[in-house]
C-alpha cells in the first residue's frame, strides 16, 4: 500500500513533524525507485551528502545523482560548482533531460526551498515538472516525472501548505501511536474522487520498508483491585483523510462497590 505512492507521477508530499521524522521514509522511497530502474536525482539542502548517503549500499549510492545544495546553497564561494540559477535551475534542468524512462526527483527538503524561494515561483516550477507527461508542440513524452518533497509542516502557514497541497497528486502524513509509525495517504487521481488509506510500517536499517498491521484497535486499561479509580476503554478513530488518528474515550467503568440499601 505505501509503495503505491510510486505508482503515479507528479508531486508527492511527505508531511512529517517533530515527533515523526520523514527523511527515513524519503530514503526508503528513493531506494525503491532506484531498484525499479528509475533515474533518481536528489537535491540535498538540509544535511550533508555524506550523512544523506549513510545506510545505502554501494550499488544504490552509485546510481544516485546528488546535487549538493547543503555545502554552498547560494554559491557564495563562487566556485561555479553550482548552477547559476540555484535550486530552481537544477529542477528545470532535470525536467529538460532527454531519453526515455521514469525520473524521480527527491527534495530534501521542500521546506528548505519554500523558506528560501518565492512560494509562487516554486509552485510554478513544481507544476511544470508534474506535467512533463504532456509535452507541448506534439513532442512525445520522455517519461514520467515524480517529485518527492519532504515537508516539515510545522514550519509553514496555511497559505503555502494549501498551495502545495493543491499541486500534489499524493500526500503522505506521518503519525503513529504505541511506538509504531503510520502513514495516512491521500490520493488524487484525474476524474476520480480523492481516496485515502492508512498504512503502519517500520523502516529497516538498510532503508527497506517493513509493512505492518498496526496496533490493536482497542486497548483496555484494567482496574487496580486496590483502588476504586475509574477505568476507560479507548478506541482509535480516524478523522478526515490525511489526518492522524485520535483517541476517543468510549465508556467509563467504575469498580463495583457495595450497593446502598433503600
Amino acid at each position: 500500500m505505501l509503495e503505491s505512492v510510486l505508482a503515479l507521477g507528479g508531486l508527492v508530499l511527505l508531511r512529517d513533524c517533530v515527533e515523526w521524522e520523514g527523511r527515513s521514509l524519503l530514503k526508503a522511497l528513493i531506494k525503491k525507485s532506484v531498484l525499479c530502474g528509475e533515474q533518481v536525482h536528489v537535491l540535498g539542502c538540509e544535511v550533508s551528502e555524506q550523512e544523506f548517503r549513510e545506510g545505502f549500499d554501494s550499488d544504490i549510492n552509485s546510481r544516485l545523482i546528488y546535487h549538493d545544495l547543503f555545502r554552498d546553497p547560494l554559491n557564495w564561494s563562487e566556485t561555479r560548482e553550482a548552477l547559476p540559477g540555484g535550486p530552481l535551475e537544477i529542477l528545470r534542468a532535470v525536467g529538460k533531460r532527454t531519453g526515455p524512462g521514469h525520473v524521480t526527483i527527491a527534495l530534501d527538503s521542500l521546506s528548505w526551498l519554500l523558506l528560501h524561494l518565492p512560494c509562487t515561483t516554486l509552485c510554478q516550477t513544481l507544476h511544470a515538472l508534474s506535467h512533463q507527461d504532456s509535452c507541448p508542440g506534439g513532442e512525445p513524452p520522455v517519461g514520467q516525472v515524480r517529485v518527492l518533497g519532504l515537508l516539515h509542516e510545522e514550519l509553514h502557514g496555511p497559505g503555502p501548505m494549501g498551495a502545495l497541497s493543491s499541486l500534489a497528486q499524493t500526500e503522505v502524513t506521518l503519525g503513529g501511536m504505541l511506538g509504531q509509525t503510520s502513514a495516512h495517504i491521500l490520493y488524487r487521481r484525474p476524474q476520480q474522487c480523492p481516496s485515502h488509506q492508512t498504512q503502519w510500517f517500520s523502516i529497516l536499517p538498510d532503508f527497506s520498508l517493513d509493512l505492518q498491521g498496526g496496533p490493536p484497535l482497542e486497548s483496555e486499561l484494567h482496574p487496580d483491585p486496590h483502588t476504586s479509580l475509574p477505568t476507560a476503554s479507548f478506541t482509535v478513530l480516524q478523522t478526515k483523510p490525511g489526518y492522524r488518528p485520535y483517541l476517543l474515550r468510549t465508556r467509563c467503568l467504575r469498580r463495583p462497590g457495595p450497593r446502598r440499601s433503600r
